[in-house]
């Protein structure tokens, strides 16, 4: 078995909305970061994904300059790069290709917007037959209409756990078995 890690969308294009100032928590960088480290540490694979919306004059524009890695965080040499233009990650994208050509059967994933693209790439992952975790510490979220942004992100893992989309853990919780 061989496990990858997904970072979703973790790009300029959100710091570089209002949209960041009500990110649920600013500091998920620096468990994304801590979690890339510990898959490249035990030689896993890891695949960067990045929102594009071409046309729409937007920070997610590729013509805006933001749809890019975090200027904190850089994939390393051979970590590919993968840009979408649906919400989840592999509608648009040859990811399912990539990962079974690496031999990939069990997906790790993290990343911005915890209800949407990490919850919907997570729903297709396991669809797709991937074994697949979300460390929900590791994700963030806005505030959506009357709910708080901790709360998206509670009710979000629920429905994952409790409709066995993904196993839910936090940073501290996952294992690493690599193969």
């Amino acid at each position: 078995m061989t496990q990858a890690l997904l970072v979703i969308d973790v790009q300029e294009s959100f710091r570089g909305t209002e949209r960041w100032g009500t990110i649920s928590d600013p500091e998920v960088l620096t468990r994304v970061e801590a979690l890339v480290e510990r898959f490249r540490a035990a030689g896993a694979p890891v695949f960067w994904i990045l929102h594009s919306e071409p046309g729409s004059d937007s920070a997610f524009d590729p013509k805006s300059g933001l749809v890019r890695v975090v200027d904190t965080l850089q994939p390393a040499a051979g970590e590919p790069v993968i840009v979408k233009t649906t919400i989840n990650s592999f509608t648009s994208t040859e990811l399912e290709k990539r990962l079974r050509d690496a031999g990939v059967d069990r997906l790790v994933l993290c990343g911005i917007r915890t209800e949407q693209c990490v919850e919907t790439t997570a729903r297709i992952a396991t669809d797709l037959g991937f074994d697949t975790t979300v460390v929900l510490d590791a994700t963030a979220t806005n505030p959506a209409g009357a709910l708080s942004a901790q709360q998206v992100i509670e009710r979000t893992a629920e429905v994952l756990s409790a409709r066995e989309f993904a196993h839910v853990v936090t940073l501290d919780e996952l294992s690493l078995p690599v193969g």
